[in-house]
């Protein structure tokens, strides 16, 4: 629920280039109106949601984060458990948007505080389908605190 005229913000921080592509494609698919930005792996993300470096520095603060477990420098992992330690940081949702079905995985992102665990469908239209329902959970349904840009 986008607050104050603004609109909902989405980070999504995915190594795959083409997985990036596909999600911004479900978007539309889903008339999903959404800010959308991409960053290649969990340092450019916390880089982002910092405000660093000259690239982000007008960066919007998500409104919600979807980070894959499996990038170079920083992954999905270490970037859940650094968000969540950051008390300016530790509010905004983060959904593991991964191919991992693995337990272990599952289990880690939730001790960390993850907010939700997706598996990536293969399938093209469940892919579509699946982005969707994260739309409309998160857009729609879900009432996220009020806050300022800091």
């Amino acid at each position: 629920m986008s607050t104050n005229n603004s609109p909902f913000v989405i980070l999504l921080a995915e190594d795959e280039p083409a997985d990036a592509h596909l999600f911004r494609a479900a978007l539309i698919e889903n008339h999903i109106l959404a800010e959308f930005h991409h960053v290649m792996d969990g340092r450019e993300a916390m880089d982002f949601v910092r405000r660093q470096g000259a690239r982000f520095a007008d960066a919007p603060r998500p409104n919600l984060i979807l980070l894959d477990l499996n990038m170079p420098r920083m992954d999905g992992r270490e970037c859940l458990a650094e968000l969540k330690r950051d008390p300016d940081l530790s509010e905004i949702p983060v959904v593991i948007l991964t191919t991992s079905e693995v337990e272990r995985d599952i289990i880690a992102s939730y001790q960390l505080g993850a907010a939700g665990f997706i598996t990536k469908p293969v399938d093209l239209q469940q892919f579509i389908a699946a982005i969707g329902q994260l739309g409309d959970y998160w857009i729609q349904l879900v009432r996220l605190p009020s806050r300022g840009v800091a």
